[in-house]
């Protein structure tokens, strides 16, 4: 099996003890030698400076390559521009250029009245300034806000040609639904390359709370195994076990980057690479 390249996203910390959490994220998977690592924007924008010290942490003391995630949501496009300016300043060239999710309890998303009207325009915009690797969201199954599957891979063409590097999607379930994906957006001009995106499962009811919330199709055979090994107190090996076969999948049907959404919690996707085939490289120096 071919050993893929690998990266993984975290989330800022809000309080010492996930500060502390997120380091030993880090020292788990560093060893792995990821393409990049990202850091998220909580909803509405809500931890923006959370995420921008967590960017410019990593960036500097991890000797990784990071990717700070920027988003449209209750900013203006100067003080938007003037984050990525930050980020550039800093040496931070990659940034994940999302619309953002609305605040919690909100009907929908917002434009704010002198910011970026959705994320093609902010693409655009940094497209337009030379300094960054950017990368958008991609959604094999239907965005909730969608009217279509359609739609989604058309807004996914407009965000390429907008200027966007490559695409990493939302988590799924089954390699076949990426594979459907894959085939419509060739089918429909993207040329850009497009990365699984994969959710190694550490708690099964906040995992399907979270695909419900964003459309992800589960099928009912991970509903079903599920429920058995909660009731044998085996969702760790099933977990384990789920993810692995899929990126295993992936990787027979050509895919050769994977991304993970570690949730900070990192020994079920360092357990993932392992059985992948992606272990720490081991050098040896000095050898008489």
């Amino acid at each position: 099996m071919i050993r893929p390249e690998v990266s993984f996203e975290f989330f800022p910390p809000r309080n010492i003890e996930a500060t502390f959490r997120l380091w030993d994220t880090v020292q788990v998977l560093a060893p792995l030698d990821p393409r990049f690592v990202s850091v998220t924007y909580g909803a509405g924008g809500t931890t923006r400076d959370l995420t921008r010290d967590a960017v410019s942490a990593l960036h500097k003391h991890s000797g990784l390559r990071t990717a700070a995630h920027l988003t449209c949501v209750n900013a203006t496009r100067e003080e938007t521009l003037g984050i990525a300016s930050e980020f550039a300043a800093a040496g931070v060239t990659d940034i994940v250029a999302l619309r953002g999710d609305p605040p919690k309890g909100s009907t929908g998303f917002e434009a704010h009245p002198e910011g970026f009207a959705h994320s093609v325009e902010l693409i655009e915009a940094l497209a337009e300034t030379g300094d960054f690797t950017i990368r958008v969201g991609a959604y094999p199954d239907r965005h909730p806000e969608a009217v279509s599957a359609q739609a989604d891979i058309d807004w996914l063409k407009r965000k390429i040609d907008a200027g966007a590097a490559e695409a990493l999607t939302q988590f799924f379930f089954e390699a076949e639904t990426f594979f459907r994906f894959r085939d419509a957006c060739v089918k429909a001009g993207i040329d850009a390359p497009i990365i699984p995106g994969i959710l190694p499962i550490e708690n099964w009811k906040g995992a399907r709370r979270f695909a419900e919330n964003c459309g992800t199709h589960i099928p009912t055979w991970v509903h079903e195994a599920f429920e058995k090994a909660e009731r044998d107190g085996r969702e760790d090996l099933l977990a384990t076990a789920i993810c692995t076969e899929l990126c295993s999948d992936l990787i027979d049907g050509g895919v050769d980057k994977l991304h993970f959404y570690t949730l900070n919690r990192p020994e079920l996707t360092r357990d993932v690479c392992f059985a992948l085939g992606v272990t720490p490289e081991v050098k040896l120096e000095h050898v008489a």
